[in-house]
């Protein structure tokens, strides 16, 4: 077994096993392998071992690197995992198949407008500030169900809610808010948790994780 094969087989096992704990299916967790930094060569390992959903922080970024690998492999999602600016929302509509980060009315507006140009709708998460951090992107808390209430209105698929905890403090009670603020505004999906709590993540109801270093090792 190569080093991505089995740095991927651990991480779906521990995927499992909290599941397990858990009490639920670990079919119903999306593993997103997090390539952003890594070059085409420490991906396409883990494509060979079987990851076939991928996640980019940057829209320029990916379009460097994944339509070639797109082509040259079947059945890849990639997702956008990072913060979108409003003038980038076409290129994204174009080649992302999953948004984990609106977040503002603006980008309601843009996406819309990208889907309605390019005749592809992204499903979408809603990003959440979910730890009320100015630095960080995401939707005040207070202003999610106006937000949902916009993106539907819009016809965007919202599929659920993503947060990015606060750095170096317990995640947990993070990620049973964001659950408590999807059950409420009736959403199911949840993206939460990266490689050091995707466990404690899967424990409170996540439905896609988005796990990097665990696959390719730290970023330089």
């Amino acid at each position: 077994m190569t080093e991505p094969a089995r740095a991927l087989h651990h991480v779906r096992e521990t995927i499992a096993h909290a599941a397990k704990i858990a009490q639920r299916d670990p079919a119903q967790i999306e593993l997103v392998a997090i390539s952003k930094t890594h070059p085409s060569e420490a991906i396409a390992p883990l494509i060979a071992a079987g990851q076939r959903v991928f996640g980019e922080n940057r829209v320029q970024e990916a379009q460097a690197k994944w339509p070639a690998l797109l082509d040259a492999h079947e059945g890849l999602s990639l997702h956008l995992v990072g913060s979108l600016q409003s003038n980038k929302a076409e290129d994204a509509a174009m080649l992302f198949d999953c948004i984990h980060s609106l977040d503002r009315p603006s980008l309601v507006a843009a996406l819309a407008r990208a889907f309605d140009k390019t005749g592809r709708q992204v499903p979408c998460f809603v990003q959440v500030d979910i730890g009320e951090e100015e630095q960080k992107g995401g939707c005040p808390i207070a202003e999610v169900p106006a937000l949902l209430a916009e993106a539907r209105s819009a016809e965007i698929p919202v599929l659920g809610l993503m947060c990015v905890p606060p750095h170096g403090v317990e995640p947990a009670p993070y990620f049973a808010l964001l659950a408590k603020i999807a059950a409420d505004n009736g959403l199911t999906k949840l993206s939460m948790g990266m490689s050091g709590d995707y466990e404690t993540a899967i424990m409170l109801g996540a439905t896609h994780v988005r796990v990097g270093s665990a696959l390719f090792g730290a970023r330089e």
